[in-house]
């Protein structure tokens, strides 16, 4: 068999539900050379099981892992990843699926310009909610870049803004090639937002890219999931997931511009702010922690409180940086 274009990785936990949708929407649109890889990591619900029952259904081959123990979705990923063959990777939570026609436009892409990376959008797909209601029109298509669509781009500052403006870093709105992960890349084990850690490194090393402006994915929001509930470790993740990004980008872009610098320092902030909410949610003491946050922030970001608002104020941001300082007190 020729080496497969596409490897499409489905980490598996305790989704049994779902994996009929899941893998389903990727055998309606499957070439001979697309791969399918999941991997169970230790599911209790029989997943790992109905897995192999639906693989005995269909002609095309899935490959089957499963972990000696239960390790986490980074864990899964990385497994995937080291698994797969294809000359790109796309994961897929096993609990969404691909939309119609999104593999066809990945191949038209890949053949006709063969980028490091391709960006899509997605659809938030929420049971219960009504297709004519406000949140279905708002949620129908989740813009994840801001910046030039449908050709190929190799500006690494037009990447790192456009990411951070619109903050959308998971890894399934993004396909990429395997080789972009050979270097010793990984995902973090045992921690939660991994996507913000891994997002912002895997394209440090990009040189080309692509956005299509259409939806390929339908994020599926139910409970149970990983992020459906909040706990210390969650909001604790949640600000760790920013660190060393700057450190790393400012090397490659010494000369970054004001305006996409803000982004950053934005999402940074924005996500300060949420860690802070989700902290008085969850009912904890936080005192100590907000402070502890706050320092991390600004050494994220790599400057303090007055440089903070300068770039709100240079970027005519006046509503949100007051926003942002009255949780910053």
């Amino acid at each position: 068999m020729a080496t497969p274009w596409l490897s499409v990785l489905i980490p598996v936990y305790n989704v049994k539900d779902y994996l009929d949708d899941c893998l389903q929407s990727i055998l309606s649109q499957c070439d001979e050379n697309i791969e399918i890889v999941a991997l169970d990591d230790q599911s209790t619900d029989g997943s790992f099981e109905y897995l192999h029952a639906l693989a005995t259904k269909t002609p095309h081959p899935i490959k089957i892992l499963q972990h000696a123990h239960n390790r986490g979705l980074s864990a899964a990923r990385n497994s995937l990843v080291a698994a797969a063959t294809g000359e790109y990777v796309w994961f897929l939570d096993s609990d969404d699926v691909i939309a119609d026609g999104a593999i066809d436009q990945l191949r038209g892409i890949v053949n006709r310009h063969s980028p490091d990376l391709v960006m899509c959008d997605y659809q938030i797909w929420r049971p219960g909610v009504g297709i004519n209601s406000r949140k279905h029109k708002k949620e129908s298509q989740v813009t994840t870049f801001d910046g030039n669509t449908n050709c190929l781009l190799e500006d690494p500052e037009s990447l790192f803004k456009g990411l951070y403006k619109k903050g959308k870093l998971h890894a399934w709105s993004k396909v990429s090639k395997r080789s972009l992960w050979s270097q010793g890349l990984q995902f973090p084990e045992g921690k939660y937002f991994e996507d913000m850690v891994t997002t912002p490194r895997l394209a440090l090393d990009v040189r080309t890219y692509y956005y299509c402006p259409q939806v390929w994915v339908r994020y599926r929001q139910r409970e149970g999931s990983i992020l459906a509930s909040f706990s210390v470790k969650k909001v604790d993740h949640m600000m760790s997931g920013v660190d060393g990004v700057w450190a790393l980008w400012s090397k490659k872009l010494p000369k970054m511009k004001v305006a996409t610098r803000y982004f950053f320092v934005r999402f940074c902030v924005r996500n300060y702010i949420s860690a802070v909410k989700e902290s008085r949610r969850i009912g904890e003491n936080i005192t100590l922690d907000k402070a502890a946050y706050r320092s991390r922030l600004y050494h994220n970001i790599g400057m303090g409180r007055k440089g903070l608002v300068k770039y709100y104020l240079l970027n005519g941001d006046f509503f949100r940086l007051m926003k942002a300082l009255k949780v910053l007190q």
